[in-house]
């Protein structure tokens, strides 16, 4: 495995909320002004070996991470705003945790973007590439990510989406094999949609990619191909991050406990950018489908019919200014048990949306850089636990119970790094 020597970009995808609170948040934790809460490979241990052994150090003391001060920070967006002018408009950090960070963000200034509105209908941008071809907006792409590592004395990088939903996309023929796809770019085909070119973009120039939102994207067959051939990491996609995490710890408690399902109501309020964006029923549809997934796949009605045949499962999302990015989750769960009595589950989840997603992209970067440098590529499966829609491999229904993946993510790790992987069996106290 290659050494975490010298330094790491991360390039996400957007500087709206969830990128700004990002890169504000490891600059905080670089100068001492706060901790890194929330982050899996900065706070979590991880059991090595036997319960009595008493191993169990932190999780970036045992797998060769890049260090938070190697981490150079770079986006693109169709708005000029530095990073400190969205962050103050995104309005997710109060002006107290900005300021001891704002010089470092003011010089963040977003690269002009691939970016179309019929894509994403409710932003307008100003800070666009230009080409004839979608082919030559993913060429210059490709030249952004080489200046960027060329400009800043950087060893390796990583992009992650961080910005808007698209618009919902069926897989094609363009999306089958690589030639399809190149030839759809030249053509300017509009099943090639700006994320695409992205992901096309990273996977040629041999650089991890992590897809944060339910676009259709990275997970086609053409680039999943593509980043087998070139050696490179590939994960998605959607941040789990409020309400479909919950569903994902409260879903297996049931299926775990044998008690049925009737139905499973979640609405949402929140006003950033993504919620004006999910306003338009296009992009709501790419959201719902990647929603929608998480309880079919882990309650399994097809083995189990008397629990989970024909549940009804609603979710809504509403835009309400007022609410920003401090995003209300309601959900309402009818369950039934023994002898068939009814009963309920309420929840009111009061969440920061970019609060929890921040750290996701924290340990994506750092684990799709780890899992470049340990030689792995293709689909990322291990990082299941991050996503609201994981990629599987081809023929494989992906997992969703959120014990399942940690146990997954854990496990690699063990595994890569020359341990044995824990099966929670005790088979000492037989032998």
């Amino acid at each position: 495995m290659k050494a975490a020597a010298g330094k790491l970009g991360v390039l996400t995808v957007g500087l709206g909320a969830v990128s700004t609170t990002f890169m504000a948040g490891v600059e905080s934790v670089r100068r001492g002004h706060s901790r890194p809460i929330g982050s899996l490979t900065q706070m979590a241990t991880i059991r090595l070996g036997k319960r009595t052994e008493g191993r169990a150090p932190l999780i970036k003391d045992f797998v060769p991470l890049a260090e938070l001060d190697d981490l150079v920070f770079g986006a693109w967006d169709p708005i000029p705003d530095d990073a400190l002018t969205a962050a103050r408009k995104a309005g997710v950090l109060d002006e107290r945790d900005l300021a001891p960070v704002a010089d470092f963000l003011a010089a963040i200034k977003p690269m002009p973007a691939a970016f179309e509105t019929k894509y994403v209908a409710r932003i307008q941008g100003t800070n666009l590439k230009t080409g004839t071809t979608k082919r030559d907006l993913a060429e210059q792409i490709r030249k952004d990510i080489r200046d960027f590592i060329s400009r800043n004395d950087l060893d390796r990088a990583v992009v992650v989406w961080c910005a808007s939903t698209e618009i919902f996309i069926t897989p094609g023929p363009q999306h089958a094999t690589i030639e399809q796809f190149e030839r759809a770019m030249e053509r300017n085909d509009d099943a090639i949609a700006p994320s695409m070119l992205y992901a096309w973009a990273a996977i040629m120039e041999g650089v991890p990619f992590a897809n944060g939102a339910p676009n259709l994207c990275v997970d086609t067959l053409a680039l999943i191909d593509l980043a087998q051939q070139k050696g490179v990491p590939v994960s998605g996609k959607d941040f789990k991050t409020g309400q479909t995490w919950l569903k994902t710890v409260l879903a297996p408690a049931l299926k775990a406990r044998m008690l049925g399902l009737a139905g499973w109501y979640s609405t949402n309020i929140l006003g950033n950018r993504d919620g004006e964006v999910l306003d338009d029923p296009a992009s709501f549809k790419t959201k719902e489908e990647s929603k929608l997934s998480v309880l079919h796949t882990i309650l399994q009605p097809e083995v189990y019919p008397d629990l989970y045949k024909d549940f009804a499962h609603v979710v809504r999302i509403n835009y309400y200014p007022p609410r920003g990015d401090n995003k209300e989750g309601w959900d309402n769960i009818d369950i039934f048990g023994w002898m068939n009595y009814p009963m309920q589950i309420k929840i009111n989840f009061l969440c920061r949306d970019s609060i929890l997603a921040a750290p996701l992209v924290l340990d994506l970067a750092l684990l799709s850089d780890f899992a470049s440098r340990a030689g792995m590529k293709g689909i990322q499966e291990w990082l299941s636990f991050y996503y609201k829609s994981p990629m599987a491999a081809a023929g494989l229904q992906p997992e969703h119970d959120l014990f399942i993946q940690q146990t997954k993510l854990k496990n690699t790790m063990r595994h890569l790094m020359g341990e044995e992987q824990i099966t929670h069996l005790g088979l000492e106290y037989y032998t």
